[in-house]
């Protein structure tokens, strides 16, 4: 069984990883090769300063760029998938039912918990803009995440309002003691570039999720040893 699981969330991590790199490369990558130009100074606000073209410098696709992006898109949601699928097996032993259909709502949720909480106070940002340490960054995230991790799952399993009020205080308290911010906020892209990276950020993040919660879902099912000893699915 333990095995099975396994093969399933490799898999399921596999097929997510490729939609989110595909996603990622079509257009999401233009966006950070555009501000990469205004950080090395080959753009600059209302007008270029080289000869080189925004639109030229983001054409066309990088081997190496694009192999190495794949690569970390397939290991980030391989991991994703296995703590997703050992979640929604424990989910299944309370009595929860696990299908494809409400594999889509495990995937929302896991958007909500790995993107969007922590995104509240601390979204992507562009090449180029000012920002504190990364470890100071990595350690908020880090905490805001099991947080928000915790909260979801009283709010999904809990059965007192003790719980769901946990799971209120839990979401909230990261935002209350605040994401580490630099003294002035400064950098050389747009704003509207960087607002329209976010939300492309946002955009590919929230269908790798969906596809990673419905295919969690439906290799679980699809597992025989939870047939054999008579475990629903």
């Amino acid at each position: 069984m333990f095995k099975q699981i396994i093969a399933g969330a490799i898999l399921a991590g596999a097929g997510a990883g490729l939609c989110a790199s595909l996603l990622q490369i079509v257009f999401v990558q233009p966006v950070l090769l555009h501000a990469e130009l205004y950080e090395s100074g080959q753009l600059v606000h209302f007008g270029s300063a080289s000869d080189v073209s925004a639109d030229q410098a983001v054409a066309g696709f990088d081997l190496q760029r694009d192999s190495l992006t794949t690569a970390f898109n397939l290991l980030v949601y391989t991991g994703y998938a296995l703590i997703l699928t050992a979640l929604m097996a424990l989910a299944q032993l309370r009595g929860a039912t696990i299908s494809a259909r409400n594999g889509l709502v495990w995937g929302a949720c896991g958007f909500f918990v790995v993107q969007f909480a922590p995104g509240f106070s601390l979204a992507p940002e562009v090449p180029g803009v000012a920002v504190v340490d990364v470890q100071t960054r990595q350690l908020w995230w880090t905490m805001t995440v099991a947080a928000a991790g915790i909260a979801v799952w009283l709010a999904a399993f809990g059965r007192s309002p003790a719980a769901w009020g946990a799971a209120i205080v839990l979401l909230l308290l990261p935002h209350i003691v605040g994401a580490p911010e630099p003294e002035f906020f400064a950098g050389p892209a747009p704003t509207e570039l960087g607002a329209l990276f976010v939300s492309r950020a946002y955009g590919v993040s929230l269908a790798a999720w969906t596809a990673l919660g419905i295919l969690s879902a439906f290799f679980l099912r699809l597992d025989p040893a939870r047939e054999r000893t008579g475990v629903a699915a």
